[in-house]
């Protein structure tokens, strides 16, 4: 075997790590977002979690980042204001959200793309931690069992 084949051998391996570990990230992601719409009553939805799942879908993501940010910060308003809760956001994650939309849109323009990139990476993690947050703060204020009729259940 010589250098060029070792080389290309390597460079394969490499690629498939890092392809399956992107997979990993994104599959983690999006069960994060889907969780965090589960822990949302059915009335306060605005999408069923299954939908983040679209976003696996290579362009279409470009799009439903968009349609993925607007109904999980509806849906936590919502749970909030149902669950009686003090909230900072009027629309919790959309100020980080939409900006790692129109970045992730970008990355597709010429020379601009790499730019985007590097910012969609950075508002992309602190999207996941702000949504991973809003949820656990669900998760330390269950619903109130006088509300349930309220929340159509």
């Amino acid at each position: 075997m010589d250098s060029t084949s070792t080389i290309r051998i390597v460079a394969g391996i490499l690629f498939l790590v890092v392809f399956a570990a992107g997979v990993a990230l994104a599959i983690a992601y999006i069960m994060t977002l889907s969780n965090a719409l589960k822990k949302c009553s059915p009335a306060a939805r605005t999408m069923q979690p299954g939908m983040m799942w679209l976003l696996l879908i290579p362009l279409l993501n470009l799009v439903w980042n968009f349609l993925a940010v607007n109904a999980i910060s509806d849906s936590l308003g919502n749970e909030f204001r149902l669950r009686g809760m003090q909230n900072v956001e009027p629309q919790p994650g959309r100020s980080v959200g939409m900006p790692m939309a129109i970045c992730g849109a970008c990355c597709l323009i010429p020379f601009l793309g790499v730019l985007a990139s590097l910012v969609y990476l950075v508002l992309w993690i602190m999207y996941w931690i702000k949504v991973w947050s809003l949820s656990k703060i669900l998760d330390q204020c269950p619903v109130v069992i006088s509300q349930m009729g309220t929340l159509g259940i």
